[in-house]
């Protein structure tokens, strides 16, 4: 569905641009916003098939079929964390394993719900920004360490949550993703530490791109 929404965003933007009568302000954003949501498209199509990486993936979980528990020690501290953890198969389609409960209060959503599920179909894109680029910039994160077998940092990114009711609030975020490996040292799974940074932007990031004309909004 993601995919689908993306294309028709995409044809929408080559649609506008095809006008002869925009301004160079208009055409500017257009083609910025067009940058930006081929990326996201590219980064929704990679998911299919999962990360790539110089070391061996190996999953104690395959979805959809029930899996046993991951190792009790590892499982404990996870759900004793104070601080929000999100587990992420690196197989195909990206799924969430686990998220502990810090992270369902911070993020609003239910820990037993959401394993299992596609990563990036809980946590989309917010469809009412334009520019909005989280699942490709974590996409990337993430392959990074799947390439790498290294942690990574990410900037302070904008990533907005959706509510129970389905709509979306602004949040920005400071993520850092893990491998987690096995004996052998081969990567089972990626953890995701999201550390809510939204107070430090009550007006919004300085970087935050400006939007469209009014004009250029579809009905």
């Amino acid at each position: 569905m993601q995919l689908f929404i993306e294309q028709q965003n995409i044809a929408y933007l080559e649609r506008l641009l095809a006008t002869e009568a925009l301004s160079e302000k208009s055409r500017h954003l257009l083609e910025e916003q067009l940058l930006v949501a081929r990326r996201r498209l590219a980064a929704l199509a990679s998911v299919r098939g999962g990360l790539k990486s110089g070391a061996q993936l190996v999953r104690e979980r395959a979805f959809p079929r029930a899996t046993p528990k991951i190792a009790s020690e590892f499982q404990r501290q996870f759900e004793a964390a104070a601080m929000p953890l999100l587990l992420i198969d690196p197989g195909p389609g990206l799924h969430i394993v686990d998220a502990n409960r810090v992270y369902g209060q911070t993020t609003m959503v239910a820990p037993g719900k959401v394993a299992g599920e596609k990563l990036f179909n809980v946590f989309p894109d917010n469809p009412g920004d334009p520019f909005a680029d989280g699942v490709a910039n974590v996409l990337d994160s993430l392959r990074i360490v799947a390439e790498t077998g290294q942690p990574h940092a990410m900037a302070v990114q904008r990533y907005d949550v959706r509510t129970p009711a389905g709509t979306f609030v602004e949040r920005y975020w400071q993520p850092t993703n893990s491998p987690v490996l096995d004996e052998n040292g081969n990567i089972i799974f990626i953890l995701n530490r999201p550390i809510d940074v939204t107070a430090r932007f009550p007006h919004g990031a300085p970087w935050s791109q400006p939007q469209p004309d009014a004009t250029l909004v579809p009905a």
